[in-house]
């Protein structure tokens, strides 16, 4: 499994986002040119977060986008898991039909394996984290 550019996105403007002690709205065009996403496509982004409540969306004067709950409360799992849907590393981690033989196959039992220590390591790591680590690095960079 490979993930996709929304997901990349996706987190990418979360942490953006998260940067922002204050709980702050940011204008879509601001975090689109600040993280080099594209805008249309941020907005499509924006759009599958908000419904799961992860960001909060308010149009008009004042508006803009902000984080719907507190950065260390939302993990990166959570945040492919609105865009991207339930993760899985192989067709037979999802449909149950797909492979007859996996009560006894030791590679159904070695992706259910890896998929739980990738999940668990995505969810081991909260975006205020992530922000807090980003911007250190960033520091250290432009020393």
């Amino acid at each position: 499994m490979q993930l996709t550019l929304t997901g990349e996105y996706a987190i990418r403007a979360m942490i953006y986002l998260a940067g922002s002690a204050d709980g702050s709205s940011f204008k879509i065009s601001d975090v689109s040119s600040a993280n080099e996403i594209p805008e249309k496509f941020l907005r499509k982004i924006i759009s599958q977060l908000s419904s799961t409540g992860l960001i909060i969306s308010q149009r008009g004067i004042g508006g803009g986008i902000k984080l719907g709950r507190p950065a260390e409360s939302i993990t990166p799992l959570e945040i492919i898991e609105a865009v991207e849907g339930d993760m899985a590393l192989n067709k037979c981690l999802i449909d149950k039909d797909f492979c007859s033989n996996q009560r006894w196959c030791t590679v159904h039992t070695l992706w259910c394996e890896a998929q739980a220590k990738l999940k668990e390591i995505l969810a081991s790591k909260s975006i205020a984290l992530l922000a807090k680590e980003s911007e250190e690095r960033k520091k250290k960079v432009l020393r």
